[in-house]
Parts: structure tokens; sequence; C-alpha cells
């Protein structure tokens, strides 16, 4: 075969073809500086949950700007009860199946990686194990849940050039220490202790922060107590910096009952990435969430 004949990466397959990656004059590729320069312009950061190839060149072409290879395939990928059944080789297979997909159609979209129960607890030493394996997979940066005993781990791994998305409020791995999927920080000393730990995480670097079901009012004074630490909500109110869904729940295709703070924008859609489009255009234009509807 020709040097001239080979085929290209997007030519096509008996399975399909990928589609082509958001245009590269209109976006420039997704990195920490550009977040932080959408924030500070006020432009809404939006992100979703991807588990594969496919989905992922979907989601980059319709102009979502991050994608959360999510442990919450546990449940919708996997069947799992929880999220506490995924192990890192599970989190590393799926994310080089995001990366690759990204990589073929020359995607611009920044990709975070969730540490799985167990993978980063033990020491912070595990933590930069499990992390260096997800960053090996293609991620741009890691997630993991939790505050108070985290802090020193995200300084820990931001100092060593690995950036940290951490997450607070409803916490899935500690979903049975919870008491179940409840909201988060509703009285005056559970916000406290939120609003504390959040600050602690941006001291020591995190650069995002998934708020999952809190109270509307705490999550936008945190939005702006935290000025290099990017609020991404889900249930949390439109006063975040951002928001993030799960891909089945915002496509219609949840198994379960639907949360209060997902939307089917699928169903006027009548594509998934005509869904996603829709998506990006709402969290853009201010009209998703509702706090009156999809908060509390």
């Amino acid at each position: 075969m020709t040097e001239t004949s080979k085929p290209s990466a997007n030519a096509g397959t008996p399975y399909g073809t990928l589609p082509p990656a958001s245009p590269l004059p209109q976006r420039r590729p997704v990195s920490l500086p550009r977040l932080q320069q959408m924030r500070d312009a006020g432009e809404k950061i939006t992100m979703l949950t991807a588990y594969d190839a496919t989905f992922a060149a979907v989601a980059d072409a319709a102009g979502v700007e991050c994608l959360l290879v999510g442990d919450s395939l546990g449940m919708v990928c996997q069947g799992l009860p929880s999220t506490v059944g995924v192990t890192l080789e599970t989190m590393v297979y799926h994310t080089e199946s995001v990366a690759r997909g990204l990589y073929r159609v020359q995607g611009t979209a920044w990709l975070i990686a969730d540490l799985p129960f167990g993978s980063y607890h033990e020491s912070r030493e595990q933590a930069l194990r499990s992390a260096s394996a997800l960053m090996r997979a293609g991620a741009h940066m890691v997630k993991l849940e939790g505050g108070g005993w985290t802090t020193e781990t995200v300084r820990f791994l931001v100092e060593r050039g690995i950036p940290v998305c951490a997450h607070l409020g409803l916490t899935p791995q500690t979903v049975h220490a919870l008491g179940g999927y409840r909201v988060q920080g509703k009285t005056d000393e559970a916000a406290l202790a939120m609003r504390r730990q959040a600050h602690e995480l941006q001291d020591a670097g995190a650069s995002m922060l998934v708020l999952e079901m809190v109270p509307a009012q705490l999550s936008a004074e945190l939005t702006l107590e935290l000025p290099h630490c990017h609020t991404i909500g889900i249930g949390a109110g439109n006063g975040t910096a951002g928001q993030v869904l799960v891909l089945h729940d915002m496509l219609g295709m949840n198994l379960g009952k639907m949360a209060r703070f997902v939307h089917n924008f699928m169903q006027d859609a009548g594509s998934v990435r005509g869904a996603m489009e829709a998506y990006v255009q709402a969290v853009k234009q201010g009209r998703f969430p509702d706090n009156a509807v999809h908060a509390w």
C-alpha cells in the first residue's frame, strides 16, 4: 500500500465513522488557562460524562468543553448499585477509550478522570500512583471526592504537576456513610464545614470543584469566594461557574428514577449531538438549570 492510499484515521469502517471535531478556529484546545479565561469572562463551563470513544467525539463536536470519565460508569455501564465497585483498572480502560476518540477527531475538550474508591485513600503515594495511571491513559486532570483529609493529597498531586478537580456535597463513593443520596450543606454547621473545606481545597491547588446536591444559595456564595477554583454544579443551582450531567441522564436513558436536577435534552433534539448542543446552549445562556425546578 502506498503512502497516499493508506486509509485516514476517519476513513469509513464497517462500524461507522467518528464525527469531525469542533472547528479548531472556533475553539482553541481547552486548558487550565483557557478555563480561567472563560471564568473571568463570565462564560459558563460545560461538562458531560463520557465513557467511550464515539460519545466523546460527538460531545467534543457539540462544543462541550470538559469530558468527565466518571466512576458513574459503574452504575450506567456496568449495572452496579453504586460507584464503590469500580476499579482503577476499569477507569484506565475507559479513559483510554475516551482519549482515543478525542485523538482520532483532533478533539479539543479537557479530559478529567475519576480516581475510584480505594485508589487514593491509603496514602498520598497511592494517590500519585493511581493518578499517574489515569494521566498515562490520556487524562488531563484527575478528580477525587471529599474534603478535610483529601486536602494534603490534592496539594501533593498538584505539586507534582497533576491538575486536580475536587468534589464536595453528595460524594457518591461515601453514599453509605452519608445515609443515602441526600442534599448536603443544608444546616448552618454543615454549610460552614463545606465552606471551610472548599477554601482549603482551593488553597491546596484544586483548579475545579464539583458541587453535587448542594443548596443553590450556598453554591453561588462558594463560587464567588473561589475565583481560582471553578465550581461545577450538579443539582447545585445556576450560580456555579459551570454545569455537569451524566450523559445517560441528559439523554433520557436513566434506568431508574430521574433525579430532580436532570433534564432530558434528547426529547426535543432529535439526535444525540443535537441534545448535547442544546445542553451547551442552555447552560451558556443561563436557562439550565432552573433553580425553581432543578435545585434546592
